[in-house]
């Protein structure tokens, strides 16, 4: 694994907007940065995240099994208990998954460890299944790649093909963001492209446009019915808003189903740890209250080397602090979550390439790592300006 100058493609900003991909350049600095990119061997694709990705999505389905069954760890997932029901049967029925991105550390020798789960409502999609495809196309035409060199992608595909499992041929599925954000509208827009390519049909809707019949179920900007959505919207928000009411009653098929709410938020870490000790893709994680508490045997001698401090809900990395040796090393400018329920993670050093610190994003459609993104920061804490890098496999 390493990073790699390179030259840019001629007149690639223009073709970005052409494209839609408006946010190329976001808050004043660059967002997509291919002044350099990252090389990977296939050993350390196959063997190092392609493989660990999937198998710790089939320990987070293990660990929903786990949680519905447990009121005492329902409690613990920061969800309105109201809601406990629709997570817990939306699990039991087999409510279709769609995808998810793993944030991963990892430096291209030691396991890959999980820094947490973006399960239920993850972005950087259309830049990483669409747009570093095309880089890599168009390096490799330049010969500004070596021939033959490669790239973790098959992200779109695997989209067209899941969706044609779950849903039945010219179902129409609506697919929902805030409006005015660029980037969440590109998510949504990608996963449209690739519903139309399944044979569904596609709507936009607005997410303030979405309203309720007098029979309780959702439409569009339009009136019209929505009976399947793709919400780019946190089930953790969803069900503190209003319109939770009518979730119920709604007759809608929601993508991501309300289970991935069990998975989307940080209390998944320590559950995981609780149920998989050891494991070379986890660290040590365990809830704030439990170690205040001091209730946890072993976690001291885990927690020496350094911690991370996380809420259960935060985007970004908003409210995320750093401790070592007793000391708050570093901590995010954005405290919209302090108030949240926390985690302890035990800190585990991004790897360092140029100056800069990348994180690995492993994309999961279904139950198995398709393709991978990867961002990077100068910062220890991986923030809303961090940037992201094309990669391409070689060898």
């Amino acid at each position: 694994m390493d990073r790699i100058r390179m030259p840019e493609r001629p007149d690639w900003r223009a073709e970005a907007e052409r494209l839609g991909f408006t946010f190329a350049d976001m808050h004043g600095e660059p967002y997509w940065d291919e002044t350099s990119a990252y090389r990977f061997t296939l050993r350390q694709i196959e063997d190092g995240l392609e493989d660990p990705a999937t198998a710790l999505h089939a320990m987070c389905r293990e660990a929903v099994a786990h949680i519905v069954g447990s009121e005492s760890l329902m409690a613990r997932m920061g969800l309105p208990q109201t809601h406990w029901g629709l997570i817990a049967n939306s699990w039991l029925a087999g409510e279709p998954e769609l995808y998810g991105r793993f944030d991963l550390a990892y430096d291209g020798t030691g396991p890959a460890k999980l820094l947490e789960y973006n399960a239920d409502t993850p972005t950087s999609l259309y830049e990483s299944a669409s747009f570093q495809w095309l880089w890599l196309e168009q390096q490799l035409e330049a010969r500004v790649l070596p021939p033959g060199a490669d790239q973790f992608n098959g992200i779109h595909e695997a989209l067209v093909a899941r969706f044609a499992e779950i849903f039945a041929p010219d179902t129409d599925v609506h697919f929902a963001a805030m409006a005015g954000n660029a980037e969440d509208y590109a998510t949504v827009e990608a996963m449209a492209w690739a519903a139309r390519e399944a044979g569904l049909g596609a709507h936009y809707t607005d997410l303030e446009q979405i309203g309720v019949t007098a029979a309780g179920q959702f439409t569009d900007g339009d009136s019209r019915v929505i009976g399947a959505l793709f919400k780019l919207y946190p089930w953790e928000d969803l069900l503190n808003d209003p319109f939770a009411a009518h979730l119920a009653q709604a007759q809608c098929r929601f993508i991501e189903p309300p289970w991935k709410a069990l998975l989307s938020n940080k209390a998944i870490l320590p559950v995981l740890w609780q149920m998989f000790p050891g494991h070379p893709n986890l660290l040590p994680a365990y809830f704030a209250a439990d170690l205040a508490a001091g209730i946890v045997p072993g976690a001291a001698e885990a927690l020496a080397a350094g911690s991370v401090i996380k809420p259960l809900f935060s985007r970004e990395g908003a409210s995320i602090r750093i401790i070592e040796g007793g000391v708050e090393t570093e901590a995010s400018g954005n405290a919209a979550y302090d108030d949240h329920p926390k985690i302890v993670q035990a800190y585990h050093p991004l790897p360092v390439l140029g100056g800069m610190r990348p994180v690995i994003g492993a994309w999961v459609v279904g139950e198995d790592c398709v393709g991978m993104g990867l961002r990077e920061d100068a910062s220890r804490i991986t923030q809303d300006l961090s940037r992201f890098k094309p990669h391409f496999i070689e060898g």
